[in-house]
Order: C-alpha cells, then structure tokens, then sequence
C-alpha cells in the first residue's frame, strides 16, 4: 500500500519524466531524425505460436498546412433564414436513442420577435459558375439563402433540390466571375486509419480546421434506410453541418452531417455521406431537382447462423459466418421477379460488389439509375446463380410503391399532391413502431415544395383514410386522392403521426397550402 504524501508522488512524476526525457534523447542520438521525429523500423519476430508480432514503421505526422491553404477558398458558410421553426426538430434539441442528434445540430440565431431564425452551417464549392452542396437540414424551410464566401463575399442563393433521405442540398449561386471549387472523390477508396481534415462553419465561427482519422465505414445509424455514412473522429461541432471531409489528396470523401453526442457537443464521433452518395445525388438535383432511386422489387431478411445452417450456407474459408440477403418475397411484375428471383434465394453480390445485409442491398441497388442493366450474383438451394436485371425506377408503377401525382411519366396533368407511398408491410410496421391494428399506407417520400409538403406531411406518415374513405393499399389511396382533387377542393387525409391519429388538410393549390391537425376522436 502506498503511504505517501502528495508532494512524494509530484516529485515521483517529475523523476519519471526527467528519465523519460534521458531514455528519448538516447533514442533521438541512436536513431535516424527525419523531419524533427523519430523514424525506426521494428525486426519482425517469428512466432510459431501464431502471435501477430508487426514489423512497424514510426512515421512523422501529416502536416495539413498546404492542403488548408489550396481547398479552403472552396468552402463557404450557409445562413439559412427560417420563419417558425421547430426547434426540436431543427436545432436538434432532441436525439436518438444512443444520442445520436439528426438532423446534426446547427448553429441557430434568434431575430427580432422569435418569429425567425438564422440557421448557420457550412458547405462547398463544386463549379466554377456557383454550385454549392450543403446538408438538406440547414436549409429546409428557407425563405432566404446566403452563401458567404472564404473571402467574405455575401451571396444570395437558390436551392436547385433537396434530399431528405441523404440529407443533401444543392444550391446555386451566380458570382461575377469564376469561382474555386473542389472535387468529389472516391469514398470506396478510403479505410480506417486513413487521415482526414474537416473544415466548416462550427459557431458561427467561419472556416475553421479540424482533422482526425476514419474510424469504421458504412455506420447504419438507424436515421434512414440509405444511412451508409463514414464515422470520422475530428472534432465536429454546431456549424459544420455541409462542410466537406477531406483526404490528404485534396478531395471530399464527405459531407459532414451528424454526431454522437449526449449534450450536442463534439465527443470525438462524426459522421460523414460517402462522396459516392454525394455524387449520385448532386447529378440528379442538378439535372431534375429530385431524386429517383433504383427499384429492385424484393424485401429481404438478415441471415442469421441457424438460418444460414438451414439453408447449408458454409462460413467462409476465415471462419466468419456466411452471410448475404435473404429473399423473403419478390413483388409481381417487378426487375426482381422478370429475372427469375424467388423467395429463399440469397443475394450475395450486386454488380460484382458483395452484399453481405438487407440494409447493403437497399443502398446498393437506390442509388443505381433507372435502366440500368445489373448484374446480380444469389444462391439458390446454395447453388451459386446469376442473373442480369434490368434495375426499374422506386415508386414508379410497381406493387411496392405507388406515386400520386409526382411521376416523371405520369401523364395526368391536374393537381397534384407531391407524395410517394408504399404499402404498410411487417417489416415497415415494425420500423414504426405500429400495433397490429393499425391500417393504411406509408407516406415513403415527399416531393420537396409540393402542397403535401407544404401542409406538414412527413416520411414515415401512415394515411388512413382520405376523407371518409379507409385506406389500405397505395392504389386506393391513389383512387380517393384524385376523386378528391378532381372536386378542386382541399383533400382531408387522416394520418397516424408517432402513434397518434390527427388530420391533415393539404390543398392540391401549392400556394395555398394549408393544415390542420387535431386529436382523432376514435383515439
């Protein structure tokens, strides 16, 4: 047991750190000095044991200093005027389980009688000619977008689209010459361990460094169903939502988007969209100003060990368990069941890139355009198979999803609502949250600026009845909204909304948007 006094251990620290110091300066005598750091090489040992003993190479850190310099003038601060707030939603005052804040938490200012505020986050430059990319959430409900330069340059913007599902905006700017952007890498390309620099808006503070190193890739944080972001450990706070995340070589691997965090600030865990989801989604803003997504026609299962050993899957030759997407069921009349794909195949690759869980499928296969012949690899009675799909468009004329009235070929030229819907399967029903008992359709996306928007319809809504109508599948739905607009008149929708029923008036008039909400009596 130690019976010392505080001042023995004080002095107990100091000698080992003088010793320390002796021990280092041997060191730095007897070893080679490159750049000011120490720069030894560790002879591997031979282990018949099979003990990893590394033959390791201590190497000078990265110095940031030139590639700060060069990609800096590319990224800009983001003020996003909001009139009428949820602060518990935007400002993210609340969190997920496991304090997992999303949207990330951005920088809000209060003006002048609470009636609006300014939402602060960051973003980038990718076009001489203005095109900036930011996060959906610091600009969604904007009345007014300023995008401030590195130089201080204010200029007012315009939101070409948003994506809520990635949470990615594009704006437009119109500067008065050429303005310096940066490039999008390749995000597959990059590991854990791999070094990168943040840089953003965090505070209000304006261009502001940070680095770290990549901690794990494809981090499913329970947000949505394309969540497949980059988990990063530079310091990330309030402001650096849109900033970008770069690699040693100049280019963004990542927009910058969400934390872990219990109180909002920074713990050391951020999270980054992949460049390659960025991509994707930035060409199809540019061009349409929304987002389609490919569309397989399957709803698959993870596979656990006793299923794997039911279907006779092997683990692989390392051990580890055999894995994949089981086919549950395969909708009529989608690329799916064209192909040949039944349930209880096993997709094991898309395109040759491996697929090893449901969630792995579904983000593999939405972010490949419409009409684009793929190339998938299953197993059937664990026979290897393949088979080459013709991938369709989600939500455009299939069983799994039915569009009202936002459909590129959708020749019906009257109203519109703006809303894509699905059908309410077990899996979606457990994803909700939802009893047994509860009937209808789920709202799966909703056309940025639409009059659904408008009137306050989320992802993630369960329609009921449209009117006095029930509700059960999206062809229905589809019926009774149109005979509704068809009278040019408001559609009354009854929705069920984080387990409670209320009503939504939503009119087929953009401008004139409007809602009205209220406790359902039957509740």
């Amino acid at each position: 047991m130690f019976r010392g006094t505080m001042s023995d251990v004080l002095r107990s620290n100091t000698i080992s750190s003088r010793r320390f110091r002796g021990h280092l300066l041997a060191s730095l005598v007897a070893g080679t000095v490159a750049g000011g750091c120490l720069s030894t090489v560790t002879p591997a040992r031979a282990d018949d044991s099979g003990v990893i003993r590394p033959d390791t190479q201590i190497q000078q850190l990265p110095n940031f200093v030139n590639l700060v310099k060069q990609v800096k003038p590319a990224v800009v601060s983001i003020t996003a005027r909001i009139k009428d707030p949820d602060m518990s939603e935007e400002a993210g005052a609340g969190g997920m389980p496991g304090g997992f804040p999303f949207p990330f938490p951005f920088q809000m200012m209060p003006q002048q009688g609470h009636q609006t505020v300014e939402a602060r986050g960051s973003g980038f430059v990718i076009s001489a000619d203005g095109y900036v990319v930011t996060n959906n959430h610091v600009v969604k409900g904007a009345s007014k977008v300023t995008v401030t330069l590195d130089d201080g340059t204010a200029l007012p913007a315009k939101i070409v689209g948003r994506d809520s599902k990635t949470d990615i905006a594009l704006l437009k700017v119109s500067p008065s010459g050429k303005l310096r952007f940066i490039e999008l890498g390749d995000s597959d390309k990059v590991e854990p361990g791999e070094w990168v620099v943040a840089v953003g808006n965090p505070y209000g503070l304006g261009g502001t460094v940070t680095a770290g190193i990549v901690s794990a890739r494809g981090r499913d944080i329970g947000d949505g169903p394309y969540d497949s972001f980059i988990q990063v450990d530079a310091p990330i706070n309030r402001g650096n939502s849109g900033g970008p995340l770069f690699t040693q070589d100049g280019k963004v691997v990542g927009v910058n988007t969400a934390i872990l965090s219990p109180s909002g600030g920074s713990i050391g865990i951020g999270f980054a969209i992949p460049s390659d989801t960025v991509k994707n989604v930035v060409d199809q803003l540019e061009k349409t100003g929304h987002v389609t997504r490919g569309y397989l026609g399957v709803t698959a299962q993870a596979i656990t060990p006793s299923m794997a050993s039911a279907l006779g899957m092997k683990p692989s030759a390392s051990g580890a368990p055999a894995t994949g997407a089981l086919v549950a069921s395969v909708s009529a009349g989608s690329p799916a069941e064209k192909a040949g794909l039944k349930a209880g195949d096993v997709v094991t690759e898309l395109n040759g890139q491996s697929i090893d869980t449901p969630h792995t499928l579904a983000v593999k296969v939405a972010s490949i355009v419409p009409g684009t012949k793929t190339s998938v690899s299953y197993l059937r009675n664990n026979k290897p198979q393949t088979a080459s799909i013709v991938i369709a468009s989600l939500g455009k004329g299939g069983t799994a999803d039915s569009t009202v009235g936002d459909a590129p070929h959708d020749t019906d030229k009257g109203p519109r609502l703006g809303v894509t819907l699905a059908p309410l399967t077990p899996d979606l029903r457990q994803q909700l949250g939802l009893e047994d008992s509860v009937r209808g359709v789920v709202v799966s996306d909703v056309q940025p600026g639409s009059p659904a928007e408008q009137a306050g319809i989320h992802a993630g809504d369960v329609i009921q009845a449209v009117g006095e109508v029930p509700v059960e599948n999206p062809r229905a739905t589809v019926s009774a909204i149109r005979q509704a607009l068809q009278a040019n008149h408001s559609v009354l929708l009854r929705v069920v909304r984080n387990g409670q029923s209320v009503f939504v008036a939503v009119s087929p008039n953009a401008d004139e948007g409007d809602a009205a909400a209220g406790e359902d009596d039957d509740q």
